[in-house]
């Protein structure tokens, strides 16, 4: 039951401004990608580990007041891109990459793994994000613990190990 409270939390949120500039085929890459990015963050068995490292890290549930997945990128004024962010009032918000970064790595990667990628990503982010609610100024140990359970929700999944390594690679290279 408490997994499906915070699923409920999640929804997909565009601002209106950026769709009337935004031209048709890039809203529908948009739209696709928040879509997709939100069924994979609301799959029954991510909501029960995400659950399980809230209740391990002892973060209160209610600390967690909406999760926002984002139809566009947001850059930052220092030109980089976030994949996530949370205020102090529990508004998590999980942004998309770029589109052409995404075009770069289709260049070197099969479409399954970009896609396999881009819901990783996802999972990521919001892990990173929720423990930020209790490790507000750590940087260091909320991306420490994101490895940790993000590899560990991966192992129990029933997936190829080469294809976590390289998406891990391909997140935590930074």
């Amino acid at each position: 039951m408490d997994s499906l409270r915070i699923s409920k939390k999640i929804r997909v949120v565009s601002n209106p401004k950026k769709i009337e500039e935004c031209s048709e085929k890039r809203l529908e890459f948009y739209t696709n990608y928040a879509s997709a990015v939100s069924g994979t963050l609301k799959r029954p068995r991510f909501q029960r580990f995400l659950n399980w490292i809230i209740k391990r890290e002892a973060i209160e549930k209610k600390a967690v007041k909406d999760i926002q997945v984002r139809v566009f990128p947001f850059e930052k004024k220092n030109g980089n891109f976030l994949a996530g962010r949370c205020n102090n009032e529990g508004i998590i918000q999980i942004f998309p990459k770029r589109r052409s970064v995404l075009q770069k790595k289709l260049q070197k990667h099969t479409k399954e793994k970009v896609r396999f990628y881009l819901k990783s990503r996802a999972i990521a982010a919001l892990i990173h994000e929720v423990l930020h609610l209790k490790y507000d100024g750590n940087e260091s140990k909320v991306r420490q613990l994101t490895k940790k359970y993000f590899s560990t929700f991966f192992h129990k999944q029933d997936v190829k190990a080469e294809r976590v390594e390289t998406v891990k690679r391909m997140l935590f290279s930074d």
